[in-house]
């Protein structure tokens, strides 16, 4: 990431231009030439495939605890789009070009997936804690510029934004999540129902490396069972575009990834619910969105609504047609319950 030219707003305005002027140059500035809090990013070379993302620029940028990997494109109200396991920002290709015809659309790689870099565990995990995941893309956001933005999140991302809105519950003005429940009513509610469906939790934190040489035997095995929940076949779905999985492959079949994957997921049974026993009297003080697949586990196991009005002031929700990973299995449904929202 590029530290030259540092702005700051009272140089700008010291240049006879007015606050708000600033704050639009800042919003419109796609491309390299964004003014954020004291950075302006310079757009990188990309990996992703280019029609996957056509129009978008990418960028790395460097937090307090990480390196971001973030694609960025479009106009409007500032939107950030996290991913969730065991995808990367991909996984909005479907959706994310529709999205920055109205919106300036900032989709990232969490901090030990992608792109991203992978930090070392840190005590108790704490360098995966959604704490730490979530200030990675405040940090982000304000180097672009956006002291306040609407979230989108699906799966291990809904669990950061539901972080961030109680963090920093000033700069969240909409939160989207996407096919979960908080994670702390789903770690107390195990049965043998819920240990069957998200078995996977309790197989990833286990003590390292058990769970991480298991996974890098057939890390392409893993992901596929772990997407597509298919045994019988090795075919991508008609719904999966070959060049996504090409890519969710590459990022994730690479040891210091399956690593970071296992840490966010012990993170999330150690740290992450000490915090959110901190703040269960505590309640999300934005509008709150969320969807979730008619055809998964989460909408069988729990109230989805229910258990959100519990966690949030303001919840609406609902179904949608598809199983887990709703922007790529049904995007024309997805897009259309994130616009409406995200307009209202």
């Amino acid at each position: 990431m590029s530290t030259t030219a540092p702005l700051r707003l009272e140089d700008y305005l010291g240049n006879g231009s007015d606050r708000r002027s600033f704050l639009r140059l800042a919003a419109g500035a796609v491309g390299g030439t964004a003014v954020s809090g004291f950075l302006r990013p310079e757009p990188q070379t990309s990996k992703v495939p280019i029609r996957l993302f056509d129009g978008f620029k990418a960028f790395k940028i460097q937090t307090a605890g990480a390196t971001i990997n973030v694609v960025m494109a479009g106009q409007g109200p500032p939107l950030l789009l996290l991913h969730g396991n065991p995808q990367t920002h991909v996984m909005w290709h479907k959706i994310a070009p529709q999205l920055a015809r109205e919106f300036t659309v900032v989709a990232t790689d969490l901090r030990g997936y992608g792109d991203s870099s992978k930090p070392q565990d840190g005590e108790n995990h704490s360098n995966y804690s959604k704490r730490s995941m979530a200030s990675d893309q405040v940090e982000v956001m304000k180097q672009f510029g956006f002291e306040k933005f609407a979230v989108v999140g699906h799966d291990r991302g809904g669990r950061v934004g539901h972080r961030m809105a109680l963090d920093h519950s000033d700069r969240i003005t909409k939160l989207v999540v996407l096919d979960i429940v908080p994670t702390y009513t789903l770690l107390h509610s195990v049965n043998a129902e819920v240990a069957t469906a998200f078995y996977h939790w309790f197989f990833l934190i286990q003590p390292a490396p058990f769970p991480e040489t298991i996974i890098a035997n057939n890390a392409e095995f893993y992901l596929k069972y772990m997407m597509f929940r298919n045994l019988s076949s090795s075919q991508v779905p008609a719904w999966m575009a070959p060049e996504a999985f090409a890519e969710y492959l590459r990022c994730f079949n690479d040891q210091e990834a399956i690593h970071a994957n296992c840490e966010d997921y012990r993170a999330s049974a150690s740290i992450d619910l000490k915090h959110d026993e901190e703040d269960l009297t505590r309640k999300i003080t934005s509008p709150v969105l969320v969807l979730w697949g008619e055809h998964g586990a989460v909408g069988r196991l729990f109230d989805v609504v229910a258990t959100w009005q519990e966690r949030a002031a303001s919840v609406t929700g609902a179904p949608l047609a598809g199983r887990h990973f709703l922007p790529e299995e049904v995007p024309d449904e997805t897009l259309s319950r994130l616009r409406a929202f995200l307009h209202s």
